[in-house]
């Protein structure tokens, strides 16, 4: 797996894992712990998150540029790092929210997301661009796509562990206080101490009956222990972000110890100068357009992709925590699943894509992506039938029903493995590859630039995420499933209509 590989791929790649494992304890509990701190309705969350997402990717076009500008791509890494740091320290800081620091608090936070997205965005691109460069020496360039497999594969052993420090740390904090985790009460414990009126009956009852099963015991005020609940509940959150300052200060040492073995453009572009002909010129830029054409041609298809596919942090969360029987289970760990599969199933993809390229039936890298996008289709054909079958209402309704005492049938873990499995190898069918295609048709003088505008195709897709929310809560949930799954099946569509010009265009 690791042969023939040029030696800079494993330090990049680690370098690239530790910025992942702190980035993931993060996305692991985004949305949820915007709506645990400040109270804010799912579909607001999830809007912020979708726009921080998207940051994330857009800012990756202003790494590239800056990148491409200077030609000192290591030095923009390595302030991408010192930024995002500085967002982790921020989001760090334990401060509890109220009425009356709501405003200034919510905007700090915000803040800090800037902070963490711009940074990405100096970091992340450039890093992708650096691991092409790699495989720039006709020695590696066979190795390409392989090389970005194994490059996915580091990315997802940060994803894999970082998704159970936060509810472990939440956990242990409520743990010391007294209490126990529990997670529609700070829900339950912001409706509560938002209004001054008296509770009806029914939900006075369950409130109480839920406040006791975590933790009150009488001792204080329902309102003073909905207040100190949220405050140790959020606290603990905060203490996972620290975790997060620690990975980002390992990868850059890691980056820092090791980027003199990285390739140095700025120094190759110097020594090249070579004339060409008016004629020479022409076919050049002619290549190029059609290479350009070729590369905008995918990124149609990535947008969407990537729209279905971060459903793990949105929609797929929210099944999570409501549809499925997770009481032994934190809904954040189920993210933990994808990044188990890519690490399991990427050698046994590579295993294929090798065994077929021995017999001289090698699958062209824009057909793989093809084939991706119908797995992912596969994933939410998977998700709607299931919905249907179980007669699922959407998750106002189901939430109220479970509220009421009504007698609901919760999912298995089962259907959350099995939505992970196909999304997974359609991942792997996509990413990876899809970042060996940029590396490839992109023009030496814009790599930084092209791998950002990949991620910003990505920040196209996360800008429409809070979409998969606002069905999943006013419709019958498969209704959600259903647009998901006809999105892939177009994009697989037009993927395999282009497909004999860009295969032309890549050779």
């Amino acid at each position: 797996m690791f042969l023939d590989h040029p030696k800079g791929l494993i330090p990049a790649a680690l370098s690239n894992m530790g910025e992942r494992f702190g980035y993931y304890i993060m996305n692991a509990v985004l949305v949820l712990f915007l709506c645990s701190k400040f109270g804010l309705p799912e579909e607001m969350s999830a809007l912020i998150y979708s726009v921080f997402y998207a940051g994330i990717y857009v800012l990756s076009l202003v790494g590239g540029l800056i990148a491409d500008k200077t030609q000192n791509y290591k030095a923009t890494i390595i302030w991408g790092l010192i930024i995002m740091t500085i967002g982790y320290v921020v989001l760090a800081i334990p401060v509890l929210a109220t009425p009356e620091n709501t405003t200034w608090l919510l905007t700090l936070t915000a803040g800090a997301l800037f902070f963490i997205a711009m940074g990405n965005g100096l970091f992340k691109g450039n890093l992708q661009a650096i691991v092409g460069q790699l495989y720039d020496n006709p020695r590696y360039a066979a190795k390409r796509d392989s090389g970005f497999q194994i490059f996915y594969v580091f990315i997802n052993i940060g994803g894999l562990v970082a998704p159970f420090i936060a509810p472990m740390l939440r956990s242990w904090w409520l743990d010391t206080n007294g209490m126990t985790y529990n997670a529609s009460f700070p829900a339950m414990c912001h409706q509560f101490l938002s209004v001054t009126d008296t509770p009806a009956t029914e939900t006075a009852t369950q409130l109480y009956a839920l406040a006791t099963a975590v933790g009150y015991d009488g001792a204080q005020s329902l309102r003073e222990f909905c207040s100190q609940y949220l405050d140790v509940f959020n606290t603990g959150i905060h203490f996972s972000f620290f975790a997060s300052v620690g990975a980002m200060i390992i990868s850059l040492c890691i980056f820092l110890a090791t980027k003199k073995g990285l390739p140095t453009p700025a120094k190759r572009e110097k020594t090249e100068t070579v004339n060409y002909t008016a004629e020479e010129k022409a076919a050049m830029a002619k290549e190029i357009r059609q290479r350009m054409y070729a590369l905008f041609a995918v990124l149609g298809i990535a947008i969407f992709f990537w729209f279905s596919f971060h459903q793990n942090g949105t929609s797929m969360s929210l099944f999570a925590r409501d549809f499925v029987d997770t009481s032994a289970i934190a809904p954040e760990i189920w993210q933990a699943v994808n990044p188990f599969f890519v690490i399991v199933l990427t050698p046994l993809v590579m295993l294929l894509f090798a065994r077929l390229s021995r017999r001289g039936r090698e699958i062209s890298t824009p057909k793989k992506i093809a084939i991706g996008m119908g797995l992912a289709g596969i994933a939410y054909l998977f998700m709607t039938v299931f919905s249907l079958v179980m007669d699922y209402p959407s998750g106002t309704e189901f939430r109220e029903m479970v509220a009421a005492g009504a007698d609901v049938a919760k999912a298995g873990w089962w259907v959350l493995i099995m939505y992970y499995f196909f999304m997974t190898v359609a991942e792997l069918f996509i990413s990876p590859l899809g970042l060996s295609f940029v590396s490839k048709v992109a023009p030496k003088h814009l790599q930084g630039i092209c791998q950002g505008l990949w991620l910003g195709a990505t920040a196209v897709g996360n800008l429409m995420l809070f979409v998969g929310p606002l069905i999943y809560n006013k419709y019958p949930i498969w209704v959600a499933w259903c647009v998901f799954l006809a999105v892939c099946l177009v994009s697989m569509g037009a993927m395999f209509a282009m497909l004999n010009w860009l295969e032309r265009v890549t050779k």
